[in-house]
């Protein structure tokens, strides 16, 4: 008989929270600001929240997480503890703590408190496990640069020991996303939870020619060839070996980002290509029986600042196909597809498996896309056949939507459509507005899709 894992959802707010329960997560993790890699769209910026977050999963049966895992500077360390008290008090089912002082300061002080290895700490072999087991952790968060068969001999060597892999969300262009790219570029430091997403903006290549000085001396705009930099990218690597390194291999280069003209900046390539631009989004669904059958306890899906949309969808996405390896039933490619519907960057299974490099990173746009359906709003509540919807994204008569909800998903076609007010309209324009569509039970808190 398979054991099911815990399957782990972000919570950047309470309703997030409840959505993740609803749609079939076992756990969640959150964190202070101060102290955790978010301080951006986190709504547990204080003591009432957290603790309210923490009583509800309880309540619930579940378990709440809490996200500690800076790389704390000696100003944070006076403070650490003392901030820490309350928390502790608050009786989170673990912390995740990246920070070897700040995981010696919680052992010496609270050792009754589980501690769970962060990402961050770059967790890649099985004596880093037996380490951590050995200092009193009760769980490690590999690496996301793993592959199934080394997280499969980890599991072998390390029975003792709880292990948890991301399964789904944004990938991080550095080594387990510790990314130093925004504090250069503009001094909010990613490993201090203000990371920019410096690898996500719009950026133009140019060339830099140097005078006799050294110094940067002219720039001259190079227009980029994306079809034929795909078609090269998709060479064989053994006709790349056999190729001498290009010239202007060790050319310097500078980029412009879009928001900031005339602030010009530095950029090495090499014959595999640029490292520091957009990298797709881990999305490993179709190895969740393989990892259910490994052992892995816990699966983790990225993304507390994304939507309510985000989270209810991979909860569910996640949970069928949970439940369908433990059952032994065959994955269902249907998730791929609904996963699809979700705002991305393009997908890829990270080191999961051995790629070429462009399956990797997206060169060709940094913005999100939607192929298959797009997030159009709430349902706030439901009186006589008709739900007020919250509007988030634009939708019309006749579209065909799908419902999505605890209970089970749904279709329908919208044939009629109210205002708020009552009188008839034929659009929902976009975010900000609340419309009326007829809807039957059971609706309360679901979501709605509309199919592309």
């Amino acid at each position: 008989m398979l054991r099911a894992p815990e399957l782990l959802l972000p919570a950047g707010s309470l309703a997030k929270m409840h959505a993740a329960f609803d749609f079939g997560a076992d756990a969640v993790y959150a964190g202070q600001p101060r102290y955790s890699l978010r301080v951006r769209n986190n709504d547990f910026s204080t003591l009432q929240a957290l603790r309210e977050g923490i009583d509800g999963a309880h309540a619930r049966g579940k378990q709440f997480f809490v996200a500690s895992n800076i790389f704390a500077h000696n100003a944070k360390l006076k403070t650490y503890l003392r901030d820490m008290e309350p928390v502790i008090a608050m009786r989170p089912d673990a912390l995740i703590m990246a920070d070897p002082g700040l995981i010696m300061m919680v052992r010496d002080k609270w050792p009754e408190v589980p501690v769970h290895l962060s990402v961050q700490a770059n967790a890649v072999n099985w004596a880093d496990v037996k380490f951590w087991h050995r200092m009193g952790l009760t769980r490690v968060i590999l690496s996301r640069e793993l592959s199934l068969d080394e997280i499969e001999e980890i599991r072998q060597q390390c029975p003792e020991m709880e292990l948890e892999v991301f399964v789904h969300g944004a990938l991080c262009i550095a080594y387990s996303g510790r990314c130093l790219l925004s504090g250069y570029f503009n001094h909010r430091d990613p490993n201090q939870g203000t990371c920019t997403n410096s690898c996500r903006w719009d950026y133009k290549v140019a060339n830099a020619d140097e005078d006799a000085s050294g110094d940067l001396a002219r720039m001259e705009v190079v227009p980029i060839d994306f079809h034929r930099a795909v078609a090269e990218a998709e060479r064989p690597l053994s006709a790349l070996h056999q190729q001498p390194r290009h010239p202007l291999a060790d050319r310097p280069y500078l980029i412009e980002e879009a928001q900031r003209p005339g602030q010009l900046m530095p950029i090495l390539e090499d014959e595999h290509g640029t490292y520091i631009m957009n990298s797709k989004d881990l999305r490993a669904v179709e190895h969740i029986e393989r990892l259910v059958k490994i052992g892995v306890d816990s699966l983790k899906i990225e993304g507390r600042t994304k939507s309510l949309y985000y989270v209810a969808r991979t909860a569910q996405v996640y949970r069928r196909a949970i439940d369908d390896a433990v059952a032994g039933r065959p994955f269902d490619e249907g998730l791929l597809g609904q996963l699809q519907g979700l705002a991305n960057r393009g997908y890829t299974d990270g080191f999961y498996q051995r790629h070429h490099t462009q399956s990797y990173q997206n060169y060709m746009r940094g913005a999100s896309e939607v192929d298959r359906s797009q997030y159009v709003g709430d349902v706030l509540g439901i009186e006589d056949g008709w739900a007020r919807i919250d509007v988030k994204n634009r939708f019309a008569v006749g579209d065909r939507i799908e419902v999505v909800h605890p209970a089970g998903n749904r279709d329908i076609t919208i044939d009629r459509m109210l205002a708020d007010d009552g009188s008839a309209i034929a659009v929902a324009p976009g975010s900000g507005h609340v419309v009326r569509i007829e809807l039957d039970a059971p609706a309360d808190g679901a979501l709605l899709a509309r199919y592309l």
